[in-house]
């Protein structure tokens, strides 16, 4: 029989987190451990760590962080810094305190420069300048990378780091104002659909590249990460260079992703590009070299991911933020 092990999931009604919650949930041999923003305060080390000696973990899946776009991350950086390194910190050294030998780290792809070769390979970090309008949130998880890399240098833990390409699915942020692209413009097309609406600005020409994977993909590669074998893992990453970047491989032009999103939708109208607004970087893709060696490879296509989003807005619009 199984050993059954203590596993904590912080962040855990997130996006990633509750994506985690289920996948883990529908395991046997594990008990799975959690705590609200009420409960637990992340950012206090002593709760952190009162919290660490009670409940004697085994492993640790740290999903938990401030987020938000770009408005947010220009508008309030102080938090995000702050917050996002108090969070990762605490739980990190608790961790390592009270002897959990296991953690998984979540990070961003934001962690690399702006100017960064495409695709963008784990060795890219730390090479240039980064995107200066969500740098601080940057910092605080290269930061969480650089922690891991450290306990697990000078005290043999095995602690490791995943960093995602932009994310969508179940629970995420619908908000019309500071939401990512694709929940943006599902929430737009759908509203564009109910109001009979002839035409659908978008920002920008249309042009750029944008990788995405769906969430649930992304919490089976953070699984896997977090089981794979240790030889293999260390084989594959560099002590001091141990991140894994977690991506689809294929990326797309926000034009085609529109109309992949009025397709799903059902939005008949006219799609138009307003050029007189910015396009941002022209490229942004990952390269997933090291997780396609270790063994694994998105399976959800862009269509499907976006199709299974668009079904739990239309189930859940009650309860999403307006």
């Amino acid at each position: 029989m199984s050993i059954v092990k203590r596993i904590f999931i912080a962040g855990h009604n997130g996006m990633v987190g509750s994506a985690v919650l289920r996948q883990l949930s529908n395991l046997s041999n594990v008990d799975i451990v959690v705590r609200t923003r009420q409960e637990l305060d992340l950012t206090s080390q002593q709760a952190v760590q009162s919290f660490f000696e009670g409940e004697k973990i085994d492993q640790v899946y740290l999903a938990a962080a401030k987020v938000g776009g770009i408005h947010a991350n220009n508008e309030y950086p102080a938090e995000f810094i702050y917050q996002n390194l108090m969070i990762e910190a605490n739980i990190i050294n608790a961790a390592h305190t009270n002897n959990v030998q296991k953690l998984l780290f979540l990070g961003s792809s934001c962690i690399y420069p702006k100017e960064a070769p495409q695709p963008m390979t784990e060795e890219a970090l730390l090479t240039g300048v980064l995107e200066c309008t969500n740098e601080p949130y940057a910092i605080a998880k290269i930061a969480g990378i650089k922690l891991c890399e450290s306990y697990n240098r000078q005290y043999g833990r095995d602690y490791r780091s995943v960093m995602p390409t932009n994310l969508y699915g179940e629970n995420d942020n619908f908000h019309p104002e500071n939401s990512h692209v694709i929940p943006a413009l599902i929430r737009r097309c759908h509203e564009a659909k109910l109001s009979n609406a002839s035409e659908l600005f978008v920002w920008g020409t249309g042009s750029p590249k944008r990788e995405f994977l769906y969430v649930e993909d992304m919490a089976e590669a953070s699984i896997f990460i977090m089981n794979i074998n240790k030889k293999l893992y260390e084989k594959e990453t560099q002590l001091m260079l141990s991140q894994i970047n977690i991506g689809s491989g294929i990326d797309c032009s926000i034009r085609e992703l529109m109309e992949i999103v009025a397709n799903v939708v059902g939005f008949k109208g006219a799609i138009k590009f307003d050029t007189t607004k910015p396009d941002g970087a022209p490229r942004k893709l990952m390269d997933i070299t090291r997780i396609k060696r270790l063994g694994w490879s998105a399976e959800t296509t862009l269509k499907q991911g976006i199709r299974k989003t668009y079904d739990w807005f239309l189930a859940n619009q009650n309860s999403i933020r307006k």
